[in-house]
């Protein structure tokens, strides 16, 4: 496994670049590669803890699936996003489940690997923390706009937010591969709205919509219609 490109590839995320030399190079150390095909789950809801993920190719999808079968989807996340760190504090089974939206390769740091690692630098578990209190924050924010903002804004609040990579990357993604579906399952809206609202915005100028993808085109646009 060549660690030298995945550095290279990962401290491109605020996350990663910003721990400590040392727990980057004990993570790599301790790291196996995952490849998914689309449609293959990384886990289930209800798995037992199997570790910390960083997409390195492809994309994830986060989501739950009601008993009825309405499916809510969380976040889409892409390179160099990390997740499955709930676990490792509570040691407690998946809370949802990770499927490829495609073509996926994935670093694992196996779940006694990494607890390992904090045992013997305790001080790493605040890196930890800061990882975890970060999509703490997003999800409050979301639980806010659910409560307060129109939908419109809702959407083009949570394009942003996606094109940012969840504030991982600095320069935002103009094309994101997102189907309108799962647009609809973030955002607790129907495809229709979803998709009304999407034409609102394309025929602004603000972004262009091809099958399965959205490009932004105009992203100080975007962050006026989301009230930003």
């Amino acid at each position: 496994m060549d660690t030298g490109k995945w550095h290279a590839q990962l401290v491109r995320g605020q996350w990663f670049s910003h721990l400590p030399p040392d727990f980057q190079r004990s993570l790599l150390g301790a790291a196996r590669l995952r490849v998914l095909t689309a449609g293959q789950f990384l886990f289930k809801r209800g798995d037992p803890p199997c570790g910390l993920y960083a997409v390195l190719e492809g994309a994830v999808r986060i989501s739950a699936v009601s008993a009825q079968g309405k499916e809510a989807v969380l976040s889409l996340v892409e390179t160099p996003h990390w997740f499955g760190e709930i676990c490792l504090f509570d040691n407690l089974p998946r809370t949802h489940d990770a499927l490829a939206t495609g073509a996926c390769t994935l670093l694992q740091i196996p779940q006694a690997a990494i607890l390992k690692i904090l045992e013997q630098q305790p001080v790493f578990w605040r890196d930890m923390a800061l990882l975890m209190s970060h999509k703490l924050r997003l999800s409050l924010i979301n639980i806010e706009q659910i409560s307060l903002m129109p939908a419109s804004k809702r959407l083009a609040h949570r394009l942003l937010m996606i094109a940012q990579g969840y504030g991982e990357i600095e320069q935002a993604r103009r094309v994101l591969q997102l189907p309108q579906e799962d647009l609809a399952a973030m955002l607790g809206l129907s495809r229709q709205t979803i998709n009304s609202l999407l034409k609102a915005l394309e025929q602004q100028g603000t972004i262009g919509l091809s099958y399965g993808a959205i490009e932004i085109l105009d992203l100080a646009g975007l962050r006026l219609a989301a009230g930003l």
